[in-house]
């Protein structure tokens, strides 16, 4: 073996920011000149279409939607991805580049996917953006009489969209088997001296009429025919199913007067009161069709049946709800490919894309078979990828499977895996273990076992960039729109100290719950991971209640600590929350409090218990309040006068702008790096007139700090895939490739290796 010896000098190393700064402007004339740029230069034509529209984009928006409508109207492009930072208007320009792909000629009717609670904000940025487009939203139980009417309908004298929300576009369908039966003579026996027949009967495709048979090869009965699994016809492949109407359980009268109920200041009485004066079949259509003859009501008299601010908010209710009454439940995305004629649609855009990355997802599956009825895909995101080579794969499947299958990715048996993992082999990192085992085989021989695993890992190669990000992505920062447009914008990270007693019980639980999660790991039990995991990033943040750790399956007490604190005496990171939070309301500043605990341990009110005693006015939004209400739950919130909101990231990750409060405070990260970066930046958006501060808490010496430092690796892994370069990009790199949790608990073995 041979033994290499280093100085000092040769440990001198460029970082790749370095690099790059060094020898940038000669690698960037060489990419050029290998891969010219898909657009250099404005389209007057263009300018002056996105000058007529109602509202005019700024310098950076407007060249994004000019370089996108380059990739899907003049190259024509199968899909197109603009990967803009939260904030920078993504809603707005995809409804731009609609706006020039409709007065070019080029497209009239355009699909768009929506998370359910931002149907409504799609639909009032249409209207605010383009003029004389026409607007259908489907995101209520009367999707399929919507479809219908729109199949139907007169074409309009302008653009128009349709507005599919994303889980009603997946909603489980009904269906019924689909065949016709006709009667064959077949022999049942023999007397000696003739053959014995009777008459069956057997299913027959409807479109073929071949005889449908089973796996044995045996004509099928229609009393054996399957009603559990959608059957296809061996010979023309036609499907022997058909989508069906879901038979209402109760009376007309019933179903109207529940939905009554739903809405505010209608109780059972008014209810039966309305029912009784107007029938069910008047208030069945003002409803679903006019939602102006509801609230309008006139009684006998002559008066209206509500207040002003009754009907008010009813009508706030209405314009966010849909009612069917006996229209069905069919799969929004299955009945447009069935039901509507080839190339109805022209364009299908994809809000927040990355939701659809999920490999088995019944709605990244619906998102395919709707992209596969129309002839472009323009993508809208803001974290295109979270690391992994595969979230990306599965986004390229389903938005240009042609590329993908031009470029060797194909089914395997029907599914996908081993063409993900060709793609994550190729462009991303796969990690391979090896352990070598000596096995006896015998008794006087002994033989090495050597066993392979492959793991991926965080990482997407360049020739991956070149290849499927940068031909077809628009990459828009915040920082590329014009001064004055966003006010300046910092993050924090602040380090809290446990009290003495805290720091000793946590340091005895660690040691304690490592030396046993060692020992679990040796005997191949992992259930304990989780657990501990849990417990050390949890307990800190809970130490007002007694902690009692468990295996989940033995139920042996692993750690007991006691409650330390009271409901009144704050911890330390809430003192200096609280501290944090009253600085901002001297500053006439609003405060977006996060915490990931709110549910058993139900932090969130533990905090607006502490805050409410100091004078400060807060209040929690929990899950119960419905995605489609949350914007205007938080903006009644502000009429009130709330200071403070707490919340789940979760609930707030996506589409909901929360200018209102400039200053955001993570108690805790999470995992979830998509969760993280979107939730951070839900105030600094196009419109924030305040410097806008994010602080991240976490104690000191804790498993909070090394979570902190693997979801920061994460998230310089997808910003390096978005134009963003870390300052030492192969140093980002999580290369032992596990989920956040695992990383975390090598972590943890790692530092506690000495117990």
């Amino acid at each position: 073996m041979t033994t290499l010896q280093t100085t000092p000098e040769a440990l001198d190393t460029l970082t790749l920011t370095s690099f790059i700064e060094t020898f940038g402007e000669g690698l960037l004339s060489n990419i050029e000149a290998a891969h010219p740029p898909r657009f250099t230069q404005s389209n007057s034509n263009r300018e002056a279409i996105l000058g007529t529209l109602k509202r005019t984009p700024f310098e950076a928006q407007a060249n994004a939607i000019q370089a996108i409508c380059a990739l899907l109207i003049d190259e024509q492009a199968p899909a197109g991805v603009i990967n803009g930072e939260m904030g920078t208007g993504k809603t707005m320009m995809g409804i731009a580049a609609t706006a020039v792909a409709y007065h070019e000629s080029k497209a009239k009717r355009f699909l768009v996917l929506s998370p359910p609670h931002l149907v409504y904000k799609w639909r009032r940025e249409i209207l605010d953006t383009v003029d004389n487009a026409k607007v259908w939203v489907l995101n209520g139980p009367d999707t399929l009489l919507s479809l219908l009417k729109l199949r139907e309908a007169q074409p309009h004298d302008g653009p128009e969209y349709v507005i599919l929300g994303r889980v009603r576009m997946r909603m489980g369908y009904h269906w019924s088997p689909a065949y016709r039966v006709k009667k064959a003579r077949i022999q049942v026996g023999h007397d000696g001296l003739r053959a014995q027949t009777a008459w069956i009967e057997q299913c027959v495709c409807p479109d073929c009429y071949q005889v449908v048979r089973d796996e044995d090869d045996e004509a099928i009965a229609p009393s054996h025919f399957p009603t559990d699994s959608q059957m296809q016809c061996k010979h023309c492949q036609s499907p022997l199913w058909t989508l069906k109407r879901q038979r209402q359980s109760s009376g007309l009268g019933e179903t109207v007067k529940r939905a009554l109920q739903t809405l505010p200041t209608i109780g059972k009485v008014t209810a039966n009161r309305l029912l009784s004066c107007f029938g069910e079949q008047y208030l069945a259509k003002a409803m679903a069709d006019n939602i102006y003859e509801l609230v309008n009501l006139l009684d006998e008299d002559g008066e209206f049946v509500f207040t002003e601010r009754q009907a008010e908010r009813i009508e706030r209710k209405l314009a966010k709800t849909q009612f069917a009454f006996g229209q069905g439940d069919f799969q929004a995305s299955e009945f447009i490919k069935r039901y509507f004629p080839a190339g109805f649609f022209d364009w299908l855009m994809i809000d927040e894309a990355h939701e659809y990355k999920n490999a088995g997802s019944a709605q990244g599956q619906a998102m395919q078979v709707l992209a596969s009825c129309t002839n472009h895909r323009l993508l809208l995101t803001g974290t295109l990828m979270g690391g992994y080579a595969e979230d990306l794969f599965y986004l390229l499947w389903r938005s240009m499977p042609n590329v993908m299958m031009n470029d060797g990715y194909h089914y395997s048996r029907g599914k996908l895996g081993r063409a993900a993992m060709q793609f994550s082999q190729e462009h991303g990192i796969i990690k391979e273990v090896m352990k070598v085992s000596e096995e006896g085989h015998h008794k006087t021989a002994k033989g090495k076992a050597l066993r392979v695993s492959q793991t991926r890992a965080p990482g997407f190669g360049p020739l991956g960039v070149a290849k499927y990000v940068l031909p077809y992505t628009v990459f828009v920062k915040l920082s590329e729109m014009q001064v004055g447009v966003l006010p300046d914008y910092q993050e924090y990270f602040e380090e809290i100290e446990l009290t003495p007693d805290m720091d000793a019980y946590y340091t005895e639980m660690e040691q304690d719950l490592m030396q046993q999660l060692r020992q679990a790991l040796r005997g191949g039990d992992h259930t304990l991971m989780g657990v501990v995991m849990n417990a050390l990033l949890a307990w800190p943040e809970c130490a007002f209640r007694e902690e009692v750790v468990t295996h989940p399956r033995t139920k042996q007490v692993l750690a007991h600590i006691p409650q330390l604190f009271d409901e009144q005496t704050p911890m330390p990171k809430e003192e200096a929350l609280i501290a944090m939070v009253k600085a901002n309301k001297q500053q006439g500043r609003r405060t977006l409090v996060y915490t990931t605990y709110t549910g058993k341990r139900d932090t969130a009110s533990r905090l607006k218990s502490l805050l409410g005693a100091t004078g400060i006015k807060c209040t929690v939004l929990r899950s119960t309040v419905k995605t489609e209400d949350r914007e205007d739950w938080i903006l009644e919130q502000v009429d009130r006068g709330v200071e403070v909101i707490i919340t789940n990231p979760e609930l707030v990750k996506t589409g909901l702008d929360l200018l209102e409060f400039p200053s955001i405070i993570f108690m805790q990260s999470g995992y979830n790096v998509y969760t993280l970066m979107q939730a951070a930046r839900r105030s600094w958006r196009i419109g924030q007139t305040e410097a806008v501060d994010v602080t991240f808490l976490g104690y000191q010496n804790t498993a909070q700090m090394a979570c902190l430092e693997l979801m920061a690796k994460k998230i310089a892994v997808t910003q390096s895939t978005s134009g963003d370069m870390p300052e030492n990009g192969l140093d980002v790199l999580n290369s032992d490739g596990d989920s956040t949790e695992v990383a975390l608990a090598k972590s943890l073995l790692n530092q506690n290796a000495a117990f």
